[in-house]
This record gives C-alpha cells, sequence and structure tokens, in this order.
C-alpha cells in the first residue's frame, strides 16, 4: 500500500473499511428489497391529506384512541417488565430442566398470528374460559371486551421483546459480580437489586421500548379478546381499521401517527441496535 492509499484515521474511531466493489447479481436485488420496504412508507407519505391532516388529527375520536393506546401500551409494558425481568433472569441464570422448552414457549407470541393469540386468550381468560370462569365465579372479575383486557391482550404480545432483550443482556453480563455480592453476605435478592439491574439497565431499557412499541401497535389480538368499542377497547390500529372502511383520510393521518411514532422508537435504539462495529 502506498502513501497515497493510506487514509487518516480519527483518534478512538475505528478505521474506515476499504471500498469494494458490489458485483451487480447482489447489487440489484438489495436494491429492489430496499425499493420494496419504501415503497409503500414514501406512498403513504405521498397521500396523506396534508392540507386537512390538523382536522384530522384534532378530532376527539382521534385522541380518545391515541390516549387509550399510549394508557394501554405504558400499562403493558410495566406488566411486561414486572413478569418479564425476573423470567428472563430465570432463563438466563438457572439451569432446570426443560429450559429449552420454556425459552421456546416464552418466544412463541413472536410467531403466532396475533388472532389466534387472541382466541387463546378468549379460551383462557374468558367467562367460559379455563380461568376466566373462575376469576368471574369468585370475584366477578369479566377481562374479554374491556380496557384491562386489551392491556392483558398488550402484554400477551410484547411480553416476548422484553424477555428476548433482559435475558441476552443477562449473558452477556458477568455473573461474578453477583457471586462477589453473595459471598460478601448480600443475599441474591439484594445482588439482583442492587448489582444485576444496574448492570444490565439499558437491556431492560430497550427491552422497555421495544415492548411498549409492539403494545401500542398490536392489532389481532386486541380485536379478538377485547374486542373494538370506542372510548374502552378502541385503540390507535383499530382505529385505523375502521377508519380504512368509512373514511380514508382519516385512516392515512392515523397511520402517519404510528409511523411517526414507530420511527421514533427506532431513532431511540439507533446506538444500541442499528449501530455496527
Amino acid at each position: 500500500m502506498t502513501p497515497q492509499d493510506a487514509q487518516p484515521t480519527t483518534p478512538g474511531r475505528p478505521a474506515p473499511r476499504p471500498a469494494h466493489r458490489v458485483p451487480l447479481a447482489l447489487l440489484v436485488p438489495a436494491l429492489l428489497g430496499l425499493a420494496f420496504l419504501l415503497l409503500p412508507l414514501l406512498a403513504l407519505l405521498v397521500r396523506t391529506p396534508w392540507s386537512t391532516l390538523p382536522d384530522q388529527l384534532s378530532s376527539p375520536e382521534v385522541w380518545q384512541a391515541l390516549r387509550l393506546s399510549l394508557i394501554c401500551a405504558t400499562a403493558a409494558t410495566a406488566l411486561s417488565l414486572i413478569l418479564g425481568v425476573p423470567l428472563a433472569w430465570l432463563l438466563a441464570r438457572t439451569d432446570f430442566p426443560g429450559r429449552r422448552l420454556v425459552r421456546a414457549l416464552v418466544t412463541l407470541p413472536l410467531v403466532l398470528p396475533p388472532v389466534v393469540g387472541g382466541v387463546a386468550l378468549l379460551l383462557a381468560l374468558g367467562r367460559n374460559g379455563v380461568v376466566g370462569q373462575w376469576l368471574d365465579t369468585w370475584f366477578g372479575v369479566t377481562l374479554p371486551f374491556t380496557t384491562t383486557g386489551v392491556v392483558i391482550a398488550e402484554t400477551f404480545v410484547a411480553l416476548p421483546f422484553l424477555v428476548i432483550s433482559v435475558e441476552g443482556t443477562l449473558r452477556a453480563a458477568d455473573p461474578r459480580y453477583e457471586e462477589a455480592a453473595t459471598t460478601l453476605g448480600a443475599s441474591r435478592l439484594t445482588a439482583f437489586r442492587r448489582v444485576t439491574l444496574p448492570l444490565i439497565a439499558p437491556g431492560v431499557a430497550a427491552g422497555s421500548v421495544l415492548a411498549w412499541a409492539r403494545a401500542l401497535g398490536e392489532f389481532g389480538a386486541t380485536i379478538t379478546f377485547a374486542g373494538n368499542f370506542p372510548g374502552q377497547t378502541q385503540t390507535m390500529p383499530l382505529a385505523v381499521y375502521l377508519a380504512l372502511q368509512n373514511d380514508p383520510p382519516a385512516a392515512i393521518a392515523l397511520s402517519l401517527v404510528l409511523l411517526t411514532v414507530s420511527i421514533t422508537v427506532l431513532a431511540a435504539l439507533r446506538d444500541r441496535w442499528l449501530t455496527t462495529p
């Protein structure tokens, strides 16, 4: 390599990667794939009724659906944290029979069609469900077609995102810090709270954001388990579905709101997920 070929590097930054010629046989399908992903989003922006957008977004129905979506997604994320962080710790830090099966079951909602998840929730927690019938008989609690049912449905589909993120962070964290804390007299719970949680805080934060975004965009399980009642169970995705049948410009405006939220989530996770070494 001649001195002219050498490129200056900034201290603290890796040297730039050498440029390679991309084979045409790879470049063409790569560009087609990129266009396939971007074209629907560009079409949404092109067809957005920008002149009437403020009026579309200022209607009470939109704010009602948006408010319900934000509340339910936040509640689902909080419930996912309560259940998911201990579950991730169990999968990452303990060895028990059937752990692989448990991990597979935890990730099942990622590939399960959301409508099937909603049907499963009805069979489990419905008024005549396996558990729901006892909730109704003993406590008078009915979950389907209520706001609580929306939170349950969103938690069902969002929980795996948090568990996977936190489990991966736990596996990357050095367990010797926890062991050192226990040898100094700390209980396992104290070591987890004072040592482990601060170490895995970035993973917990990233998993929480992913879970929140997934809960915000949930449709299939929500409409199956909780229905589509304005002001009670109609979240933003359900409002988009309903508006698409009666008022397409309103559906486009609502879709733009969800697209903006998704882009914001990606921007928040950019440094953690979208950069390469």
